[in-house]
């Protein structure tokens, strides 16, 4: 093995190194996608009560609704500053409190599955 491993780096340097690296990263997203996968799984991870340390992404794979319909519930769309806002940031810069922002994400969310309720039927 080492000593195929030596001739192809000798004679092939390149393109050893390009399968190293995309075997690499091939391995972190499957990885990624597992832990997802398992995580979303779990039904302790499902319905969690609304609360200010959640990002508007973790609501919407938590109740199982369009990202879309948690944004569009909020006043103003959150900043993006290349990090994910959490919902006690949004309620604070909206001026209102994370229940009254829970309030308002629970009726946007009951709306949604009484929308796609309807559609099934």
């Amino acid at each position: 093995m080492i000593r195929t491993f030596r001739k192809l780096w000798a004679t092939n340097r390149l393109l050893l190194m390009g399968f190293t690296a995309a075997f690499a990263i091939t391995l972190f997203f499957g990885i990624r996608v597992i832990s997802s996968a398992i995580y979303w799984n779990d039904p302790a991870h499902r319905n969690q009560t609304i609360e200010g340390w959640m990002t508007i992404r973790y609501v919407a794979n938590s109740w199982q609704v369009p990202p879309k319909v948690i944004v569009d519930a909020l006043a103003s769309p959150p900043s993006r500053e290349g990090r994910p806002v959490r919902l006690q940031d949004i309620a604070l810069s909206e001026g209102i409190t994370v229940e009254e922002l829970r309030e308002r994400l629970n009726a946007a969310i009951a709306a949604e599955r009484a929308e796609r309720a309807r559609r099934n039927d």
